[in-house]
């Protein structure tokens, strides 16, 4: 009895044309941005820098952190982290309404398209650039590093959050509408109780992203460390330069480590 063995697929030659396609799109848009940098070389004063920041980690400010007053480094990371705080706690309520606006599975394709179209539209600019906008409106400080964080954030987490809702058990939701159940209760009672884990997840992590770029609201007047920082640094002062980012690398470690344990006992 003679025995046929089954040929081997053929990968289609147009499947293989388009993966070539790509390849060479991505390694010339590679070529292209490392063609585009305006590299000069290094500084002359390289070393000296690097020498300096070295000695002022080495041997840091210490009178710097035991300044309790508002123009020491206790001070500055408290702000900071109140910015963080502040601006993640606003944009994770304001960041609610957005999803909901941008989720298929509760307003519909048409509608969610616009939904989602804000949403990319708000995550477009920067934490700098809006607190630049800001301190033109509210004035310098941490209003303004609030609010900066707060507004970009809506746009990263109504992302998150609609797709947490698109992703949800629709049948709890459809079961409450036919019983009679109106908007609010859908919502309050099908929708938030199955993605609120989810939520406090997505928040906790947005926060530790905004410590870390509320550390650089302070470069252009938005409060927290980073003017400390800034003028450490232009000053050539390594030795408060370097406490303030041992500090910094401290407090930020702390705060993942926290975050991180919280989130796996909510996922």
């Amino acid at each position: 009895m003679t025995t046929y063995s089954k040929p081997l697929p053929v990968k289609p030659k147009a499947n293989s044309i388009k993966k070539t396609l790509i390849f060479i799109i991505v390694i010339s848009l590679i070529i292209w941005g490392f063609d585009g940098l305006n590299y000069n070389g290094i500084m002359p004063s390289a070393s000296g820098t690097i020498i300096g920041m070295w000695n002022g980690i080495i041997h840091p400010d210490i009178d710097y952190l035991t300044n309790w007053t508002v123009d020491g480094l206790p001070y500055a990371i408290v702000e900071t982290i109140a910015i963080a705080i502040s601006g993640t706690f606003v944009s994770g309520i304001l960041a609610i309404p957005f999803a909901l606006f941008a989720s298929e599975n509760i307003v519909g394709k048409r509608v969610s398209k616009i939904g989602k179209f804000i949403i990319t539209m708000i995550r477009t600019f920067p934490e700098l650039i809006l607190a630049l906008i800001f301190i033109g409106i509210v004035g310098p400080g941490a209003p303004a590093g609030i609010l900066a964080l707060g507004i970009h954030s809506i746009g990263m987490l109504g992302k998150l959050y609609s797709e947490s809702i698109e992703s949800m058990d629709i049948g709890v939701k459809e079961a409450l509408e036919s019983c009679g159940g109106n908007s609010m209760e859908v919502l309050f009672r099908a929708v938030i109780p199955q993605v609120a884990p989810e939520f406090l997840s997505y928040t906790l992590f947005r926060f530790e992203i905004n410590m870390r770029a509320a550390a650089t609201l302070g470069l252009v007047g938005a409060g927290g460390i980073g003017a400390p920082l800034i003028f450490a640094i232009r000053g050539r002062f390594w030795e408060r330069a370097g406490i303030i980012v041992i500090v910094l690398i401290i407090t930020v470690t702390i705060i993942d480590i926290i975050s991180g344990k919280i989130r796996k006992k909510l996922v």
